[in-house]
């Protein structure tokens, strides 16, 4: 399990965004900018987007072809950065919608419904951050 310093809890309750990180069926690299939310008692990071996105799409394909799919979540603010590491899964659970647009609504902003809306969870084994943030 993976636990923030209080450095890192502050910088990740802030509004910010960052950048998430995954691979095309083709090896690059695809960055889309993201809004996310971080669970300490799961040790997960949640992020709300339509089932037809890019990101989606490039997860289900590479669980398609077998093994774990990871991804990397990096939020930067000037010298300040932490960056998430791990295995990423699409749920598609209306509790899991509901949780992930609570969460969002406490950093960022109210969602609306949205039948299209599934969350992209990222369980984080790895974090990499500013020198200071990370004794």
């Amino acid at each position: 399990m993976i636990h923030l310093t209080p450095e890192q809890h502050v910088f990740v309750t802030e509004r910010h965004l960052a950048t998430l990180t995954t691979q095309r069926p083709d090896g690059t690299p695809h960055v889309v900018p993201v809004g996310f939310t971080w669970d300490p008692g799961q040790g997960v990071l949640r992020i709300t987007t339509r089932h037809t996105s890019a990101k989606v799409r490039n997860i289900e394909a590479a669980a398609a072809s077998g093994g774990e799919v990871r991804a990397a979540v990096c939020q930067v603010d000037g010298g300040r950065w932490l960056t998430f590491e791990g295995t990423i899964a699409v749920a598609r659970e209306r509790d899991e919608v509901l949780e992930a647009m609570r969460r969002y609504a406490v950093r960022y902003r109210t969602l609306t419904e949205d039948p299209r809306r599934v969350v992209l969870r990222l369980t984080v084994d790895r974090i990499m951050g500013s020198s200071y943030m990370t004794r």
